[in-house]
């Protein structure tokens, strides 16, 4: 009894901490700058477009990235990593994703180290 007791209320702080987690990151989302996160698109913008129809660069066009499925935009080559993911893109995915690409998808081929700034990820998911 005292372990189902122990599993649950374990259970329930994951549980608790992933809705604080959430709740902040809305937070960021709602105080987020979109000038700054255009700023910060620039360093994207080498390998990245975001404007509807224009082609794939080194990484694929992120114009109406969210809701769409990591690795199925239709024309770009994904790494196998990436393909496989199964993630489905939201602002939660990408902030996390932002902060490490590496270390959300590993062998994923985006050759960036991230964003660090809490705040700034949050401008550029917003932008």
């Amino acid at each position: 009894m005292r372990l189902h007791a122990t599993v649950a209320s374990g259970v329930m702080l994951a549980l608790a901490a992933g809705r604080v987690a959430a709740d902040e990151l809305d937070q960021r989302l709602a105080a987020a700058n979109v000038k700054r996160g255009q700023l910060l698109y620039m360093q994207c913008k080498a390998c990245h477009d975001v404007e509807p129809g224009l082609p794939h660069k080194v990484g694929p066009n992120l114009h109406g990235v969210f809701g769409r499925t990591a690795g199925t935009s239709p024309g770009f080559k994904y790494t196998e990593a990436m393909a496989r993911s199964g993630i489905a893109w939201t602002p939660e995915t990408m902030d996390t994703f932002l902060k490490q690409p590496g270390a959300m998808i590993a062998g994923n081929g985006m050759a960036f180290a991230g964003v660090a700034n809490d705040t700034d990820r949050a401008s550029l998911v917003v932008y």
